[in-house]
């Protein structure tokens, strides 16, 4: 039988606060190697169904498979990457995660995994600004004010505590930032102000999150602070850039949850760039800043090791609550 759990599923047994140890002890066996995770095909959908643009894809599709050494599951997640989504109402990224019992390789498990993805990739920048930002209250520049913006800034929340969270302030190009910045100032009890320029929000932040889609970079790296911690989850492939080489250029240490792939992104690649080091070399408490006044850059392009530790943690609370669908394969 196959445990099928729905987005509200998923929503009723995940919670940041107990997620993020299991990210983190997630990029700990990813740095001890006790890991499968094999490349990450990406590739062009929708070609062709455009009679206008026929050549035109619609989107990007990924497959990410993974297993934790000692776990109960493999997982195998599939994603899709529309931009025009949001148009129709849809999320720009989609995902579903199958897992197989890791003993026997019977299916075990079917889940919706956009949350998942959300979730796990928003307890990256909490982890990252829990270790790497610096000491005291927090300032934080979303740029993006999309789901990833939201999850994000919640987890940074979960990870420092939103007590030291002491301002938000959103930069997106449409009017989305007002609305981004209302519901998280609601959700959050933070004061959040959406501004009107990329400098407006980073200028004078401690911690800034870029969120977005964007093939070029998306604020002026002459308007960090020193000490502020950058936290690029959005560019994952060579055209896709969020940080500009100024960024780069003044960060004293860069940090990446997959060094190998990270380089080869828009950000990197190309730029002689420091030593980019595995993120895991900083869990839990590893020295990953040396002064309050270096930049350090934290670059995601996401790991299917987080995906796999996380729909297990979902899967094992949704089935001890007896949540989900059974239905046999």
């Amino acid at each position: 039988m196959v445990r099928v759990l729905s987005d509200e599923d998923v929503a009723s047994v995940l919670d940041l606060e107990a997620l993020l140890p299991v990210v983190a002890d997630a990029f700990e066996k990813q740095r001890a190697g006790a890991v499968e995770r094999p490349e990450r095909p990406h590739y062009p959908i929708g070609t062709g169904i455009d009679p206008d643009a026929p050549g035109e894809p619609t989107g990007t599709g990924l497959c990410m498979p993974a297993y934790v050494h000692g776990a109960a599951y493999a997982a195998t997640k599939l994603v899709t990457v529309v931009e025009d989504n949001p148009d129709r109402g849809l999320p720009t990224v989609t995902a579903q995660l199958a897992l197989a019992d890791a003993e026997t390789g019977q299916p075990v498990g079917y889940l919706a995994g956009t949350r998942i993805t959300s979730a796990r990739t928003g307890c990256i920048g909490g982890l990252a600004a829990r270790e790497l930002a610096t000491d005291g209250p927090i300032e934080l520049a979303v740029i993006g004010a999309g789901t990833q913006a939201r999850w994000q800034t919640r987890a940074i929340a979960a990870a420092v505590g939103v007590d030291r969270l002491e301002s938000i302030r959103v930069y997106s190009p449409s009017d989305s930032r007002i609305a981004c910045a209302d519901d998280l100032e609601t959700e959050l009890g933070v004061p959040a102000t959406a501004v009107s320029s990329p400098r407006a929000a980073v200028s004078g932040a401690t911690v800034v999150v870029t969120a977005t889609t964007s093939t070029e970079p998306v604020f002026p790296g002459n308007a960090l602070a020193d000490g502020a911690l950058v936290i690029a989850v959005g560019a994952y492939t060579a055209e896709m850039r969020e940080l500009d080489d100024r960024t780069i250029d003044r960060a004293e240490r860069i940090f990446a949850d997959v060094p190998d792939e990270a380089v080869e992104t828009g950000d990197l690649r190309g730029h002689p760039t420091p030593a980019v080091r595995p993120f895991g070399d900083v869990i839990p408490g590893r020295r990953g800043r040396e002064s309050a006044d270096e930049i350090i850059v934290c670059e995601s392009v996401g790991t299917a090791v987080l995906d796999a530790a996380t729909a297990e943690f979902v899967f094992d609370r949704a089935r001890e609550a007896e949540l989900g669908t059974t239905v046999p394969l």
